[in-house]
């Protein structure tokens, strides 16, 4: 059992997909039909032991509380450890506007949750974003940390990029041997083969302690730019490139549509959700089964429980108590949890998000690059 907690940042990235997380938290945004997006960070520290989590908010993180709920789906319900909920922090006070201002990057998330991390008694830290997909083995992050007696840990994979796909990453350059030189903040000149950061760090508590006390000190505000980059000299920075399965990180509306889209290849389906020793956990949900009633067609789609379908469904996925009418055609689109898909309508690249109401006869598309997207609740 590794003797380490967990952070994870539920807000970081929210601006990069504000069609989905305009109500709720990054990670509250549905995924693959039953799962929300803080379900692999918490199922990737849950299946490396680690009882002890606590999720930073920002705002719109009543879904998250709903969603979570007392920790039980993931093991977390316990008198001592599991889950905690840290509310936000206040960084400032806003002299124009009369207003408290959350914190706004990541190190002053981490300062805000000083309190929780030196109350922990656990030797390590995990820090995890909720906008990376994938199944990572946590357990041997950490030991590849303890056996390099590595300051910090970064968790990158060798990616290919073209030059505007590498403007919205972190990018981590090392000597040759794992040891980290530098990070580039979202570089406007940088393609090819890169290391893509995967934003999962490991860190001692001690250290990560210390970097809260420095950084209220000297007022840094950056992690990568004050931390990493001016500690890279004097302390050691290691990057973990020992993972090689699917990742996807979620920078925007069509890469979410695209990792969505992935997860009808078997393979890449089989890589995040059939790793043995590490499933992805999620709230369960007693729902009756698909009802196929007559004229109905599904190819090639995920659909969940729940859902009622007369149409036809190709090269897409349904959320939970989706109703798809008579007539229907929905292709390469993604339809959260009941809404309601009325008769001889046609869907193409669309992402509808709950309980979206889409009348008799409507006709939308867009495209894989721009998927058209319809709001929670919207009635089109």
């Amino acid at each position: 059992m590794n003797d380490a907690a967990g952070l994870i940042f539920s807000n970081i990235h929210d601006r990069n997909i504000p069609e989905l997380t305009h109500k709720r938290t990054m990670a509250s945004v549905p995924y693959g039909g039953r799962y929300r997006l803080v379900d692999f960070a918490l199922s990737n520290m849950v299946n490396a032991d680690i009882t002890k989590i606590g999720i930073i908010t920002h705002y719109n993180y009543q879904s998250l509380m709903d969603h979570i709920g007392s920790g039980k789906d993931w093991d977390l319900s316990r008198s001592s450890g599991g889950i905690k909920i840290l509310p936000p922090f206040i960084t400032a006070f806003d002299n124009t506007t009369g207003s408290v201002q959350p914190y706004s990057s990541r190190l002053e998330a981490i300062i805000g949750a000083y309190n929780f991390i030196s109350r922990s008694t656990e030797e390590y830290f995990v820090l995890s974003d909720c906008d990376t997909v994938c199944s990572i083995d946590l357990r041997d992050v950490i030991d590849f940390h303890i056996e390099n007696h590595a300051d910090i840990t970064i968790v990158g994979k060798n990616t290919f990029l073209d030059r505007a796909d590498a403007s919205s990453y972190t990018i981590i350059e090392t000597d040759g041997k794992d040891r980290v030189t530098n990070l580039l903040h979202n570089p406007s000149n940088v393609y090819g083969n890169v290391n893509v950061c995967l934003n999962i760090f490991v860190l001692k508590r001690e250290y990560l302690e210390n970097i809260v006390l420095d950084s209220l000190a000297r007022g840094y505000k950056s992690f990568t730019k004050d931390i990493i980059a001016r500690g890279k000299d004097t302390s050691k920075f290691m990057m973990y490139s020992k993972f090689d399965g699917y990742y996807a990180s979620i920078g925007s509306l069509d890469k979410y549509y695209k990792s969505s889209m992935d997860l009808l290849n078997k393979d890449i389906k089989e890589n995040l959700f059939g790793v043995k020793n590490r499933p992805i956990y999620t709230k369960v949900k007693n729902s009756a089964p698909v009802k196929y009633l007559d004229g109905s067609l599904v190819q090639n789609s995920l659909i969940a429980d729940g859902c009622v379908i007369e149409g036809i469904v190709e090269n897409s996925i349904l959320f939970r108590g989706v109703k798809v009418g008579k007539n229907t055609v929905i292709r390469n689109s993604i339809i959260m949890q009941d809404s309601f898909v009325g008769d001889n309508v046609v869907l193409n690249c669309v992402i509808s998000d709950k309980n979206a109401v889409i009348k008799n006869g409507r006709c939308l598309s867009g495209h894989e690059t721009h998927p058209f997207s319809i709001g929670k609740g919207a009635v089109i």
